[in-house]
């Protein structure tokens, strides 16, 4: 029998990213308004580029296009980037809506 870790939620990390260059005030419940920069973006959560002075496992809240407010919570950062997971899956049509409205090129669009 393995030891290894029973995760409930499945890995994430694999799924499809998608580039972006989006500038997004995150509400911090201690430090208030926190700047983001998200350069990738997925259904299950984004990367940022730029310090932002938090630990893991802290948690912002912010407003996106066609999503409106969602939670994210730090999953890694490392050397000015940073992992962050969406509270809960965003559904693939608004997802798609999203990508629409945060990437103009739309050579960078996922196919449909």
């Amino acid at each position: 029998m393995g030891s290894g870790a029973q995760l409930t939620v499945t890995d994430k990390r694999r799924a499809a990213r998608h580039p972006v260059d989006y500038a997004v005030i995150g509400e911090h419940r201690q430090f208030g308004d926190v700047h983001l920069h998200i350069v990738n973006i997925s259904a299950q959560g984004f990367m940022t580029e730029g310090e932002l002075g938090l630990e893991r496992g802290e948690r912002l809240v912010m407003r996106l296009p066609v999503i409106g407010r969602i939670e994210a919570h730090l999953i890694w950062s490392h050397e000015g980037r940073a992992g962050f997971q969406f509270e809960r899956i965003i559904r693939i049509d608004d997802f798609l809506k999203l990508i629409d409205t945060l990437q103009p090129n739309p050579r960078l669009r996922p196919r449909r």
